[in-house]
């Protein structure tokens, strides 16, 4: 996915800047601290998911979200919010 695809989203850059903040969430609470309904964060999650830059592991029916660190385009994205 393109840059201009992930940035020019509100709610895909509010997910990084949550993830990038607090590290590991599910996807509840990442809704609600992103102040998005479920579907829509879920929509996001698999673009992002699509992108490489999240990743996500499962315990039973929880899915926990979190960058993918391994990711150099992480990095970059973590060093924007942090000079931000």
């Amino acid at each position: 996915m393109p840059v201009e695809d992930i940035l020019s989203s509100r709610g895909r850059v509010r997910i990084l800047r949550i993830l990038a903040e607090i590290g590991e969430l599910n996807i509840s609470e990442i809704a609600r601290r992103a102040g998005l309904n479920y579907a829509t964060t879920n929509r996001h999650l698999e673009a992002l998911e699509g992108s490489g830059l999240v990743r996500h592991k499962r315990f039973g029916r929880i899915r926990i979200f979190r960058l993918d660190e391994e990711n150099p385009r992480v990095r970059l994205v973590k060093s924007l919010f942090e000079s931000w």
